[in-house]
């Protein structure tokens, strides 16, 4: 019985993932129970917890002894360093913490790939060790399990945002969690768990001690949340990369090269539809049961540049990033050793994974030019301090994605981006321009430009991107006769992918007005309207269920 606990679940098997039926009756159950517990605060409380780390455990099975003991480590060493009144003492402890929190993310993550890079350096043969696989082994007398290390869902997720309630409450900014189970709550809440949004204490917690109260208005919002990202995930992203993206990515020599550069204009649609999706079906279900949720997406291909796209996109991570990393090091005022420190330590990891030693000689003609221009104008030194600090937050935000050459890249093109263009909006001629055609020339650049990096993101294959870009310059073949072909093959995607654009595009008053009535509806209405868009939605499945695609992450 023991074998079969520690072997389900791989993190891949998105066990109870929103867009299956048997979560839904999941969800369903639990709903039936809450009920009976609404005016009960503690049981409530524990219950929920209770279904949370089952919900996580369905996902990530043995994995969830790290989330287990991730709990007990930060409640109890925050327990201690709040008591701690040494200004030091207390810092020494939480630098201590976080740096152990981080380990254990990089173990998880980065461990395998780190040694098959160090092997492949130094012609070594060091095997990265799956400790939790050979612990379990031990109980169970099994030596069945897989070595791989097995990547526990949500980690990233969970670890940023106990990192996050570290340095707050450290910091006095937040007053810690009241007992242990308030603390497991907090971080197991099974809505966000997996995939954000990043939840910070100063937010949630307030919300664990007040009574549950659910209004027409809230209930009729959550359901049309729910609807909309069961809409986002399985008619728009599932649909547009079952029979379109994945079969152009698969092999992109077999199509032509404007074919490449619509399935990227595709992606870019599914990504948002899939990640978004999930954060508006958990932000519905956080609802129901009387919990608001931070809104991570806010119409992001709206975006005029990219500073703005950032504060559009994945909102929950930009904020953690901004506020635990980019202000820390000095943010756009200042700089100092942190920041020096942290580039050369990206340099040295970019020379690791890629073994590429011509980055020292760009590394060291980087800091020779920024000290001359220093020297020669003293006031620039604010500026190379902002531009670094970018760079490294965008960088560190590929990296969270994965260990991998594309996603450096990737991060650091969207950083040089937000560079280049903190000085050029200085001297733009449209930067304050209201007209509609400078507006749509700005979204226009700015979603072919995040557009054109997700190639990097997405085509994590060895010299993918390079080999896909020099497919799409040399054989375009964009003509009326095979135009039409590729449309006749694939004409409904291309309608629905129509279809998803304008809709997100539409004025946000629009779609805020359709919910808002929707929730001032008679619930039967409602529940008539919901089973007939519901019974629509799943009439565009096809073939096994998709997970979402940031479960990779």
């Amino acid at each position: 019985m023991l074998e079969n606990l520690f072997s389900i679940g791989s993190g891949q098997g998105f066990g109870l993932s929103f867009s299956k039926l048997d979560f839904w009756l999941f969800f369903l159950l639990v709903m039936i129970v809450f009920s009976f517990l609404e005016k009960k605060k503690t049981v409530r409380l524990l219950f929920l917890t209770a279904v949370s780390i089952f919900f996580y455990y369905k996902t990530s099975g043995a994995s969830v002894l790290v989330l287990i003991s991730s709990i007990g480590f930060n409640y109890y060493i925050t327990k201690l360093g709040v008591g701690i009144q040494n200004f030091k003492l207390r810092k020494a402890l939480l630098v201590f913490s976080v740096t152990l929190n981080l380990l254990v993310l990089a173990y998880f993550k980065y461990a395998f790939f780190f040694t098959e890079s160090f092997n492949a350096m130094f012609h070594t043969d060091f095997q990265a060790l799956n400790y939790l696989a050979h612990w379990t082994s031990g109980i169970t007398g099994s030596g069945s399990l897989v070595d791989k290390i097995i990547v526990p869902a949500g980690v990233s997720f969970f670890t940023f945002q106990s990192i996050s309630y570290l340095v707050d409450t450290f910091k006095k900014e937040v007053k810690p969690a009241k007992n242990f189970y308030e603390f497991a709550f907090f971080i197991t809440f099974f809505p966000h768990i997996l995939l954000g949004p990043i939840a910070r204490a100063k937010d949630f917690l307030p919300q664990i001690n007040t009574p549950h109260k659910l209004s027409q208005d809230d209930f009729g919002w959550a359901i049309a949340q729910i609807v909309k990202g069961l809409i986002k995930k399985i008619v728009l992203a599932d649909y547009i990369a079952a029979h379109f993206v994945d079969k152009v990515i698969d092999s992109p020599e077999t199509y032509p090269g404007f074919v490449g550069v619509m399935a990227m204009w595709a992606y870019s649609l599914q990504i948002y539809a899939d990640f978004s999706g999930y954060t508006d079906i958990a932000t519905g279900l956080a609802r129901l049961m009387g919990f608001k949720l931070f809104q991570n997406f806010n119409s992001p291909y709206k975006a005029i540049n990219v500073a703005d796209f950032w504060r559009r996109w994945h909102r929950s991570l930009g904020a953690w990033l901004k506020n635990y990393l980019y202000i820390p090091l000095g943010g756009n005022k200042t700089g100092g050793w942190g920041t020096y420190i942290s580039t050369l330590i990206i340099f040295l990891f970019l020379i690791f994974i890629t073994r590429w030693y011509g980055l020292i000689y760009i590394y060291i003609g980087i800091l020779s030019f920024f000290g001359l221009a220093i020297l020669i104008f003293p006031n620039f030194k604010r500026y190379v301090h902002r531009d670094l600090n970018l760079l490294i937050t965008l960088v560190v935000g590929g990296l969270w994605h994965g260990p991998t050459t594309s996603f450096v890249i990737w991060g650091a093109m969207n950083g040089i981006a937000l560079i280049v263009y903190n000085h050029w909006k200085k001297i733009s001629p449209y930067e304050s321009s209201t007209k509609w055609i400078a507006r749509f020339w700005k979204v226009f650049i700015t979603f072919n430009f995040i557009t054109f990096t997700r190639i990097w993101f997405v085509l994590q294959k060895e010299n993918g991107p390079t080999k896909f870009l020099d497919h799409v310059w040399n054989n375009f073949g964009l003509d009326s006769a095979t135009f039409m072909k590729v449309f006749e093959t694939f004409n409904v995607v291309f309608i629905i992918t129509t279809i998803g654009f304008v809709l997100h595009w539409l004025p946000n008053s629009w779609k805020d007005s359709v919910i808002f009535k929707f929730a001032k509806m008679n619930i039967i209405i409602q529940t008539f309207a919901v089973a007939f868009i519901v019974l629509m939605i799943y009439q565009a499945v096809s073939g096994e269920s998709r997970g979402f695609v940031y479960f990779s992450f």
